[in-house]
């Protein structure tokens, strides 16, 4: 299972690697370069699913949303 992720911002396109907390859900997360606020999309539930090369570890096991 891998803990990093490159999000991606949708607005200005900055990408940024972070570490996937393994005990918690990010829902929101603010763009360093723009200050968007990304949310998940409906459907995704955190940040990491919606915008990152990789899901939060309880969708990279198949267990569902955090």
């Amino acid at each position: 299972m891998d803990h990093k992720s490159k999000l991606t911002c949708p607005s200005c396109g900055h990408t940024e690697e972070l570490t996937i907390p393994v005990d918690e859900c990010t829902y929101f997360y603010r763009c360093t370069a723009c200050d968007t606020l990304l949310k998940p999309h409906p459907g995704d539930c955190c940040v990491f699913c919606s915008y990152g090369d990789n899901p939060c570890p309880s969708a990279q096991e198949e267990r569902g949303c955090c």
